[in-house]
């Protein structure tokens, strides 16, 4: 049962619901804006109510949905398989909604996720009709205490004509006071973001939403349904090895400090791995400035190699996530809580100097990077934050395993099948056979050290020999054989390979 300390204005209490009621406000053909990062502080009973519905009744119904990045299965999952979604941005990572996207069912957008509070603030995306978005408590002003992700709530609210408020009674009262929700005004009234540090508080502790706007409130205990991580396996570990290594040498040379810069690392259980190895490196006293903790990085603040962390979702494995709950008091002055506009924000990224850590699909000889599609076509997940990130970091690092399928697929090849980060933002790329550092080098330099230092042994010597023939056939500067360029990509449609000679 919620109470005041859950609802504290007194004339909302008589809004509570239960969400078969609260689903009446969702109609064909409307926009949804939703909490949620990289399944966390999403809605569930509502989304789930709204599915169980269509589905038993068979009514029309389709939506276009708007997240901050992906969401849990109560959404992404059921809603796809209820054939509610007609478009959705920006991000995604279920596998009945990549499956749908893929089948040509769902228009899908896929993009920068800094851009995407922007490209609605501007009025290039339709205005949310209703916002469903999950909550801690309501304050006395109808504001929103958010729980574990800020993600787009604050603009989707703003936005929103109506707004259903989640209460998720299993998310604690402690986590009040995590947030800093500051937003931006549209150009030319846009000032700069005064974060000088990755502590830099700069808002308020709620989303403004107000009491008129909301329309219903459900309550929930239901919980996150986290992902779980793999663990730690041989080729992350050289991977992280590797990355150590060349902080070291980065140190030595002076252009980072022994404390690093502030670190941002994509998700999943690669960049997971990666930062348990800074677990247990010399470097002490890092930062954060990322878009999404997991379990390495709360890791990082519990053995004091870390002291901050600024970021805009929770979202650790499942034992993480519980873990991280038992322990709020320890982590409440450690983690700050920030709307992606800001988590995310080019503007901050180069002033902060960010390191930035993200994984590639696959990377081609010259640097170019292939984050989102396999083959060209089929959608994986989405580029993310990365590109917020690399475009803008310090030091801007992409990581892969060197082959995939059993060492079918060579993550490297002559030309990738599809550009998510173009050469120019690539400085560094590492697998776990060795570091390219791509910086100050011409095409031709960089082609010879990734493939030098970068490409599985298997690989190597075709690559090689593909680089070799294109010099001698073609173009100088970034030479190719357009030929071949894609044919390694070709060669594994029809024989299940890259290999030549099966």
């Amino acid at each position: 049962m919620v109470t005041n300390e859950r609802i504290r204005n007194k004339e909302l209490l008589e809004k509570v619901m239960i969400a078969e009621e609260a689903i009446k406000h969702i109609k064909d053909g409307m926009v949804i804006g939703t909490s949620g990062f990289s399944p966390s502080g999403y809605p569930k009973v509502v989304p789930l109510t709204l599915a169980e519905k269509i589905k038993k009744t068979g009514e029309k119904m389709k939506l276009t949905l708007y997240s901050g990045a992906s969401l849990g299965p109560e959404v992404d999952g059921a809603w796809a398989e209820a054939g509610i979604i007609a478009k959705r941005l920006p991000y995604q990572t279920n596998s009945t909604l990549r499956n749908e996207i893929n089948a040509g069912n769902v228009e899908y957008i896929d993009m920068h996720l800094s851009h995407s509070t922007q490209y609605l603030n501007y009025g290039v995306l339709p205005k949310v009709d209703v916002a469903i978005v999950e909550a801690l408590a309501i304050t006395e002003e109808g504001h929103i205490i958010p729980t574990t992700a800020i993600g787009n709530t604050p603009a989707f609210i703003k936005s929103a004509d109506k707004v259903i408020v989640e209460i998720n009674t299993s998310k604690p009262m402690k986590l009040e006071g995590m947030a800093d929700i500051y937003t931006t005004e549209n150009p030319p009234y846009r000032k700069p973001i005064p974060i000088t540090h990755p502590g830099d508080r700069i808002g308020t502790p709620y989303i403004e939403c107000g009491v008129g706007k909301i329309i219903a409130i459900v309550e929930t205990d239901m919980k996150d349904k986290a992902r779980p991580l793999a663990p730690t396996d041989e080729v992350s570990k050289m991977i992280s090895d590797n990355i150590l290594k060349f902080f070291r040498k980065e140190v030595k040379e002076g252009r980072l400090p022994k404390s690093l810069l502030p670190l941002q690392s994509g998700v999943g259980s690669v960049a997971n791995a990666v930062l348990y190895g800074l677990c247990d490196s010399e470097f002490e006293g890092l930062t954060c400035y990322t878009e999404v903790v997991q379990d390495s990085m709360l890791e990082l603040l519990r053995r004091g190699k870390a002291d901050l962390v600024s970021t805009t979702s929770i979202s650790a494995s499942p034992e993480g996530f519980e873990k991280f709950l038992e322990e709020i008091d320890f982590f409440k002055d450690k983690i700050i809580l920030r709307p992606q506009e800001i988590s995310n924000n080019p503007e901050v990224a180069r002033r902060l100097g960010i390191i930035a850590m993200n994984t590639a699909l696959e990377v081609d000889i010259y640097g170019n990077v292939n984050s989102t599609h396999v083959t060209g076509s089929k959608m994986m997940n989405g580029i993310g934050g990365s590109g917020d990130f690399a475009r803008n970091g310090y030091i801007t690092i992409f990581t892969t395993a060197s082959i995939a399928k059993n060492g079918d697929i060579s993550s490297i090849v002559p030309m990738v099948s599809h550009v998510d980060h173009t050469e120019h933002d690539v400085m560094v790329i590492i697998t776990e056979q060795g570091i390219a550092d791509l910086r100050g080098l011409s095409p031709k330099e960089r082609a010879l050290a990734i493939i030098n230092n970068c490409v599985h042994p298997d690989y190597r010597p075709m690559l090689l020999d593909y680089y070799n023939r294109s010099i001698e056939n073609g173009a100088k500067h970034t030479p190719h054989i357009l030929d071949e360029a894609l044919s390694w990509h070709s060669r594994f449609q029809k024989t299940g390979t890259m290999k030549l000679n099966k």
